[in-house]
């Protein structure tokens, strides 16, 4: 006989039904995570709230003061993209991992428990800005006239981007090479994201072939 999903692993939309609502009144704590794993925010779900992420793709909480579902950005356009829920061992808590676009705490900052202390998920927090970028087209916008002029010029802009880093590894100085840095992880997290792909996709493949190695 089940038990219900696993702590730890990934859910299904078929597991909704084995998670403990009635503990707490039909609720369910939520801590949202970016992929990266820095916690962001708080919120706290009921059945349809978490039926509703899996159907959406974004994530959806209840709202205890205005007793009613609400999508997170249906107003800011700052959405979370829903990436996956575990439970923990007791099924009555959840932990919902996602790409933010944009800030996730209504004061305007990247999450609602301060700076996360893990430099390298600003480069999350950059691809979600680009994501938004690409998804408002704002006029004025440097990264949505260049995802306009497509793939191609994207991809010139990498290349270019990553002469411009090798010939400031031998000819500039520290500053120079880390500038020219920064452009480059911002033009290929562009061209990544035009292409329906993500850091995210990137770190697994390293991942994987460090683990292949040994």
């Amino acid at each position: 006989m089940s038990t219900g999903p696993a702590a730890g692993e990934p859910l299904n939309a078929s597991d909704i039904e084995r998670l403990d609502f009635d503990k707490q009144s039909g609720l369910l704590p939520a801590v949202v995570t970016d992929a990266a794993g820095a916690v962001r925010m708080l919120g706290y779900m009921n059945r349809e709230a978490l039926e509703e992420t899996f159907r959406r793709g974004r994530v959806v909480f209840y709202s205890r003061s205005r007793a009613c579902l609400w999508e997170k950005g249906e107003t800011s356009g700052h959405t979370l993209e829903f990436i996956d829920a575990r439970t923990d061992c007791d099924r009555d808590a959840l932990l919902i991992r996602t790409r933010p676009l944009g800030p996730v705490c209504h004061l305007g900052t990247s999450g609602c428990f301060g700076a996360s202390g893990a430099p390298l998920a600003f480069l999350l927090e950059l691809e979600g800005v680009i994501a938004e970028r690409i998804s408002a087209r704002p006029e004025g916008s440097y990264t949505a006239k260049l995802y306009e002029r497509g793939t191609t010029r994207m991809a010139q802009k990498v290349g270019e981007e990553g002469l411009e880093v090798a010939l400031a590894a031998v000819a500039e100085d520290e500053e120079k090479l880390v500038a020219e840095s920064a452009d480059l992880l911002y033009h290929l997290t562009l061209l990544l994201l035009s292409r329906g792909l993500s850091l995210e996709r990137v770190t697994a493949e390293l991942r994987a072939r460090h683990a292949s190695r040994g």
